[in-house]
């Protein structure tokens, strides 16, 4: 396995402009809106702190959570009465919608059994606005999947609770349509069919993939068909089709370079992104955002996900502005720029534009000179000499 230095590779070293949440709380996620960005704080706040675009100042914070934050997006509808949402999940029980104006919640779902709120670890929202979907963490050998209609906001729908036995990680609606994507620690991906009441029949693809799953979500390839990606707890990376048919299953942190000029090894995965156009010469539209103990970030992608053996591609790295864990990686590509947020409290905002070179990410172990890249493929990128 290798990682191939991107032809538009710029490493970068300067964030263009800093913040830091107050307290020492982690920067769990961030989220862009129209005029803010979000960040999502650890304990003991559990607060959402807004950042303006410009200056990245913290011009106001929403109370946030009564329990720890587990999700933090924006949305573009909600039940066509709100656009451009921020939406937020909680272990207290609650998916809130939020008024930024207004400094408070406009929307807010409660999950509970008997009273005592089940604590949801993801959320989203359909296309259309009219579904809001929410897992929950395993309790008294349940975990399930809830259903609201954002216009009848006091009681789940349905509720779904044989998709996953284990913790629901991660929840994701196609871009259209009411399909959603879920994912577990039972180490099931999972599509089901949110419109169908019947909850024998709402499930459409599973694939088990044995582990414990923590991210999931959808991507595409270059004709537009969609497929998905999942990270473990263990740090293994896997693709799977439409039809959740697994294409590749890998070790994330397999893929480094090793050079006089340039070092690069991946000790964890950020999150991933999907692009509004490929990289390169790459047939999907997945980005991966890797971290290392250091605190810095590279962009890793793939020419494709279909063949095992094809190269790792190392786009960008930004080092020195984080010291430790880096949680949250938002790639704002309106802006061109991009957000970053760790375990040092600090929000780093970063130029994304690349700009001239591409590396071969190795794999580790591998017997060939790590130091040995210096010949051209038919691409123009850099290939290993045997």
């Amino acid at each position: 396995m290798s990682l191939l230095e991107a032809q538009s590779f710029r490493p970068s070293s300067n964030p263009v402009g800093s913040a830091k949440l107050p307290a020492g709380a982690y920067v769990l996620s961030l989220a862009s809106l129209p005029s803010f960005y979000a960040a999502a704080a650890s304990a003991p706040s559990n607060a959402i702190h807004l950042f303006d675009r410009e200056r990245l100042r913290n011009v106001h914070t929403l109370p946030g959570h009564a329990d720890a934050i587990t999700t933090l997006r924006s949305v573009p509808n909600v039940a066509n009465a709100v656009s451009h949402a921020l939406l937020s999940s909680g272990k207290d029980g609650a998916v809130k919608v939020w008024d930024e104006r207004a400094g408070s919640a406009a929307l807010r779902l409660t999950a509970s059994t008997a009273g005592t709120p089940r604590a949801l670890l993801s959320c989203d929202v359909s296309a259309d606005g009219m579904i809001i979907a929410a897992g929950t963490e395993l309790h008294c050998e349940d975990a399930s999947i809830l259903y609201w209609d954002p216009r009848s906001p006091a009681a789940p729908l349905r509720v779904h609770s044989s998709t996953h036995s284990e913790d629901i990680t991660a929840l994701h609606f196609y871009r259209n349509g009411k399909m959603l994507l879920s994912a577990s620690s039972d180490g099931l991906v999972c599509t089901s069919n949110a419109e169908e009441t019947d909850e024998d029949e709402a499930g459409v693809h599973v694939g088990n993939w044995g582990c414990s799953i923590a991210q999931a979500g959808w991507m595409h390839d270059i004709a537009g068909r969609p497929a998905v990606w999942a990270s473990s707890d263990m740090e293994t990376f896997s693709v799977w089709t439409s039809e959740l048919d697994r294409l590749l299953d890998v070790d994330i942190r397999q893929p480094s370079v090793h050079r006089q000029d340039l070092t690069w090894v991946t000790d964890y995965l950020i999150g991933c992104h999907t692009t509004l156009q490929p990289l390169g010469d790459s047939d999907s539209d997945l980005c991966i955002f890797a971290g290392s103990n250091e605190g810095d970030i590279a962009l890793i992608t793939r020419p494709t996900f279909a063949d095992p053996n094809a190269p790792w591609v190392l786009e960008r790295t930004w080092t020195t502005g984080h010291a430790g864990v880096v949680r949250a990686a938002l790639w704002d590509e309106g802006s061109n720029i991009l957000l970053t947020g760790g375990e040092d409290s600090k929000i780093n905002v970063w130029t994304a534009k690349g700009s001239s070179e591409s590396v071969v990410l190795t794999k580790r172990g591998n017997d060939v000179d790590p130091m040995d890249i210096d010949e051209d493929d038919m691409s123009g990128r850099k290939k290993r000499r045997a």
